[in-house]
């Protein structure tokens, strides 16, 4: 009996190795999401813990799949892990698909943070100035508040024009411009904002905001297509690095610069678009600090 009480109190406790909570849908084909995260986050010397919010058999990029909605199951799912006593170093999100859900995001941010828990929110609300079909006003008002609990976020141009509630355009974006849209979704409450993929000619741009820092631009050289998942990736490294405490601006150039060496190696191999990026080919390469 006193046993069994020792080790239930030790996995609740225990902080040798640092953990992230992993909010996000479990795809098994497509290279996206959990998929992307357990790897890359596993790589980075960080315990990856997944909590699904959906199951799918392959993201919605394809033409037809098979999803089972994890919403009514969540509670029920976290609910053990508060039994354990389990906390976190960090806590991410990706795609959340309804206010149920949001409301439970919340909820898990209050009861498994820890004195210097790091929470990262990516807003998966859209791309290429439109929103996904799914989401209403009222998922946009509550992504908001769910940025407002973040350390970070990371926006994509799209996602930080609705935040900010200022007009999406294809074209040149002058650093005022930016920087107010920075401003403002920091002060709903993240202290470190990443506009991502900002279209400048031959280079994506990300915008790097930071409370109290100089902001900064980091480019790199546009290759190959567009692939599913590359967000994944991408927020997968910021947000190892944050529970790692790498500086803000070092972290995005390495995420940015990791993508970017992900998708070369794809087109290498001609992936389907569909398929992702083979970001497996060259994990090696990406460097713990």
């Amino acid at each position: 009996m006193g046993i069994t009480m020792r080790r239930t109190h030790d996995r609740g406790t225990n902080q040798v190795q640092k953990k992230i909570a992993v909010i996000n849908d479990i795809s098994g084909f497509g290279r996206c999401a959990v998929a992307v995260a357990l790897p890359i986050i596993s790589y980075m010397g960080v315990q990856c813990c997944p909590v699904p919010t959906a199951i799918l058999s392959n993201h919605m990029g394809y033409p037809n799949y098979y999803m089972d909605n994890y919403t009514d199951r969540m509670e029920e799912y976290i609910g053990n892990w508060r039994k354990l006593g389990l906390r976190f170093d960090g806590i991410t999100t990706g795609f959340l698909g309804s206010v149920e859900q949001i409301a439970i995001v919340k909820r898990f941010i209050r009861d498994f943070s820890q004195e210097g828990t790091m929470v990262i929110v990516d807003p998966v609300m859209g791309d290429h100035g439109r929103l996904y079909s799914t989401y209403t006003e009222e998922l946009c008002i509550q992504m908001r508040k769910l940025i407002g609990q973040a350390h970070i976020t990371t926006p994509n141009l799209t996602e930080a024009c609705r935040l900010a509630d200022m007009p999406y355009r294809d074209g040149v974006w002058r650093k005022k411009e930016l920087r107010s849209m920075a401003e403002q979704i920091a002060a709903m409450g993240p202290d470190r904002v990443v506009i991502t993929g900002i279209p400048q000619g031959e280079f994506i741009a990300n915008y790097v905001y930071e409370r109290g820092a100089e902001p900064q631009i980091i480019r790199t050289h546009k290759v190959g297509t567009e692939r599913s998942g590359t967000g994944d990736v991408f927020s997968s490294v910021i947000a190892a690095d944050g529970v790692n405490g790498v500086p803000f601006h070092k972290s995005v150039r390495k995420a940015s610069g990791f993508v970017k060496k992900c998708i070369l190696r794809t087109e290498e191999q001609a992936v389907p678009k569909s398929d992702g990026v083979c970001f497996e080919e060259i994990l090696y390469q990406l460097k713990r600090d």
